[in-house]
């Protein structure tokens, strides 16, 4: 019995070695840009474990977006189910995506470089995963039209800008930290830090989606 737990418990520390070094290695170079070779020395594992595990290169790329929208999604179907207001689920939104994108810093250039490419590295399978992001924008804003929360919106339009400002806030962060080091910032100009980033976000898209007869939402 002891030997089938330790078996076990190495089995899941070396898949999640791999992942973590492929992820970050993917976010950095593309998936066209990395090698086996490259993953598994950094993972500290040989490099038929990404075989073993994974199928290849590409099984372990779609395993890595299949865990980054598993969170994710479990997160955003609890938040649909929430009787709360409209305007507190879209902030509660807003940080479910933030703190994804924070605990696994690839997945923010990971998604924008898989995005650009047209999704040709990316199962069909995970498309329904995609999808239900968008589906929950979209339950949100409708509640909240019902509601005399919200104005009139197009879901899509408020799906593109919470979505693509988060994305490429926490993508571009190693630029940013780029540019502080080498105190390239114009005298007084600090990088927002993400915290500020997202309560940003969640009064931008809170108050712009506003009814025009509805009391401006404020932070509880």
């Amino acid at each position: 019995m002891a030997r089938r737990t330790r078996r076990t418990h190495n089995t899941g520390a070396t898949r999640e070695a791999l992942m973590t070094a492929a992820a970050d290695l993917f976010a950095g170079r593309g998936f066209d840009g990395v090698r086996v070779e490259q993953i598994a020395r950094r993972a500290g594992v040989n490099k038929a474990m990404i075989s073993y595990h994974f199928g290849g290169k590409l099984g372990l790329y779609r395993a890595i977006l299949v865990d980054l929208f598993a969170g994710m999604n479990t997160e955003l179907e609890a938040l649909g189910r929430s009787p709360a207001p409209a305007d507190e689920l879209l902030r509660e939104f807003v940080g479910i995506i933030a703190s994804r994108s924070r605990s696994h810093p690839g997945f923010p250039a990971m998604l924008i470089r898989e995005v650009i490419s047209g999704g040709q590295h990316m199962a069909d399978s995970m498309l329904p995963r995609i999808l239900s992001v968008f589906q929950s924008v979209r339950g949100i804003v409708e509640k909240g039209v019902r509601e005399g929360t919200f104005r009139a919106v197009d879901p899509i339009l408020t799906h593109l800008t919470i979505i693509g400002s988060l994305v490429f806030f926490f993508a571009t962060d190693p630029m940013r930290v780029r540019m502080v080091k080498a105190g390239m910032l114009p005298e007084g100009v600090k990088p927002p830090s993400p915290e500020a980033f997202v309560i940003h976000i969640q009064e931008l898209v809170a108050r712009g989606l506003a009814a025009e007869t509805a009391p401006v939402p404020t932070r509880r």
